[in-house]
């Protein structure tokens, strides 16, 4: 495909999510609102029983008065009753010191914000998003948040669509800004295309990251450090990075069709040797950034084709022919608290 077919296909592909986020709203304030009242409430149980040890952080997707509301389950018995926050966020990424929760105003004018929220859920900091949430991921030990959002109005995409990835110190303080004002290093060979787009940081420490580099209709798996302020590309073909908790690999998506329709597989990539084991049983309609629950099981979420708003968090082993398995009913934008 050419670099001008891709292109178009990214803005195709970033209107219809913009547009879906409309029409889900009309939906939601229409059929979903509707539903709740008449659907049974999930399980709950106190915040103090499941954080009290490994844990997974999601979104509560299922059509009653906690819809939107984060979640929480005991890592030991995902399918238990779960602790409701009182947080309302759009993506959630949440580690033993606090929060980061993306939230979009649905008002007329929408306006969107990044909630930053301590170990009781209690806010400690609010900016400004400039645009549509899209994903967000703490370092290991909490102290720097990364978002990624959907923007309007760069001049080098036809239609004005594009992304923005930023990493700030949690609850204030320095600021990196955008990422796509780093150094760009692909195979080898600096680079400083106009048509860059960065999303998907996943943390190594307070310095060293991963994320995905959309450049020329490719997508790369870029190595960053905030401290030399620089991207260079590990490997082509991998989109919305997770290293796993030993830090020896990372996985991440895989489109196994580039042509006019997309087609993703998650694939898992050790970085020592570079060896790629792309896992058979694909998700076709991931639209999540893959979580690692332990060194040999993969999360994600998938939306639900026959109920418009429902999710559930699949798991599934990093081997090349593992199966997925649901894991959590009623649940988005899972990350996991160890």
């Amino acid at each position: 495909m050419s670099t001008r077919a891709r292109v178009l296909w990214f803005a195709v592909i970033v209107v219809a999510l913009v547009v879906g986020a409309g029409v889900y709203g009309v939906v939601e304030g229409r059929e979903v609102r509707a539903q709740r009242a008449a659907e049974p409430e999930a399980p709950a149980a106190p915040v103090a029983e499941v954080t009290d040890g490994p844990r997974i952080v999601f979104r509560h997707t299922g059509l009653d008065n906690e819809y939107g509301t984060v979640a929480i389950v005991s890592a030991d018995d995902p399918g238990g009753a779960r602790a409701f926050t009182g947080v309302t966020c759009d993506r959630v990424a949440a580690r033993a010191e606090g929060a980061s929760c993306l939230v979009t105003d649905p008002s007329l004018a929408a306006s969107y914000e990044v909630r930053e929220l301590d170990a009781q859920w209690q806010p400690v900091a609010t900016n400004a998003l400039p645009g549509l949430p899209s994903r967000t991921r703490l370092s290991p030990d909490g102290s720097l948040v990364a978002t990624t959002v959907f923007v309007t109005g760069h001049s080098y995409m036809s239609t004005g669509f594009s992304t923005a990835t930023e990493v700030h110190e949690f609850g204030g303080g320095t600021r990196w800004g955008n990422l796509e004002k780093f150094q760009l290093v692909l195979d080898g060979t600096e680079a400083d295309p106009v048509d860059r787009n960065i999303w998907g940081v996943t943390f190594v420490d307070d310095d060293t990251f991963y994320a995905t580099v959309g450049t020329g209709g490719r997508t790369y798996l870029v190595q960053g450090s905030l401290g030399s302020r620089t991207l260079t590309s590990v490997s082509r073909d991998a989109e919305c990075p997770a290293l796993s908790p030993d830090g020896s690999r990372v996985a991440f998506k895989v489109d196994v069709d580039p042509g006019r329709r997309i087609v993703w597989q998650i694939a898992v990539q050790d970085l020592a040797s570079g060896e790629r084991t792309l896992l058979e049983e694909g998700p076709s309609g991931l639209d999540d950034q893959v979580e690692w629950l332990d060194d040999d099981t993969l999360l994600y979420g998938m939306p639900r084709a026959d109920e418009p708003g429902v999710s559930d968090v699949w798991s599934v082993d990093t081997s090349a022919d593992a199966a997925p398995s649901l894991l959590i009913e009623q649940a988005w934008s899972p990350t996991v608290v160890r």
